[in-house]
């Protein structure tokens, strides 16, 4: 098995005016691929700084980041992230209001938020509406973007993520913000990419474990940058590692391959 992610000492920072300011520090990370990584921490754990790494969006600061065998640094990256499927908040905020989901999954071919027809094939936009169907969005394939629920934003910016035929898909918070119907439909839909495509690595960021997939199979924990614990998920999802990430008493609950966690019963603020 190949890797897909590896970081070797990983710091990220950024120069603030009271000097710099630490995201990420000394972040060893090792992804396989066909591996499907939860992360998880409180606000301002590094959760999305992290991913902006993995995504080939920014250069650590210090260490070694290796993405789908290119090492940041040394490699185009604007190339590496024709490989790379993303949803996140940002991207949702540059699609036009106006554009048809059909249109919105087809530009996943071209990594912009604007149609390309004079790029853009026919089996181009055949993979688009399959990806469409996929995720539960066929018979809205001709409503806008910003007629649709949140939840089938959120669907339709899977779509265009997998139409690019990406071999890493990274999600930050992909769920935030969904009532449970439209919840479940994102994650049904992303079990079943995982399922239909075993080789395919993702990353979901998220705060909360209801939010993850069924198919995840490791976690990455995160508090004030620095990694709390890391392997496979049912290693990870203890009540002292969940307390020592998220500094109180928690208890995590198992059903089947997804899971809950409250704060314990006599916990107060």
């Amino acid at each position: 098995m190949t890797v897909a992610l590896e970081l070797a000492g990983v710091d990220l920072w950024v120069a603030s005016g009271e000097g710099r300011v630490d995201l990420v520090r000394g972040v060893d990370w090792r992804v396989e691929r066909g591996q499907h990584w939860a992360v998880l921490g409180p606000n301002g754990a590094g959760k999305s700084s992290l991913l902006s790494v993995c995504g080939a969006m920014r250069h650590p600061s210090r260490g070694i980041a290796t993405v789908l065998g290119r090492q940041l640094g040394r490699t185009d990256m604007r190339a590496l992230r024709e490989h790379i499927g993303v949803v996140d908040a940002a991207t949702a905020r540059r699609i036009p209001a106006v554009l048809p989901l059909l249109e919105v999954a087809l530009t996943g071919a071209t990594g912009g938020v604007l149609p390309r027809p004079e790029v853009t094939t026919d089996a181009d936009r055949d993979r688009a509406a399959a990806e469409l169907s996929r995720v539960g969005l066929k018979a809205l394939q001709h409503r806008r973007f910003g007629d649709c629920s949140q939840g089938e934003r959120q669907r339709a910016l899977l779509a265009r993520a997998l139409v690019g035929d990406p071999q890493l898909l990274l999600l930050d918070e992909a769920a935030v913000g969904l009532d449970l119907p439209a919840r479940e439909a994102l994650l049904g839909a992303l079990a079943s990419v995982a399922s239909d495509q075993p080789a395919l690595t993702s990353v979901t960021v998220t705060h909360h474990v209801e939010e993850l997939p069924p198919s995840t199979t490791h976690a990455l924990l995160l508090r004030d940058g620095s990694v709390v614990a890391s392997g496979p998920v049912a290693r990870v999802f203890t009540d002292a590692l969940l307390e020592a990430c998220f500094a109180l008493p928690v208890h995590i609950r198992r059903h089947g391959n997804r899971w809950s966690a409250s704060a314990a019963a006599d916990w107060r603020p």
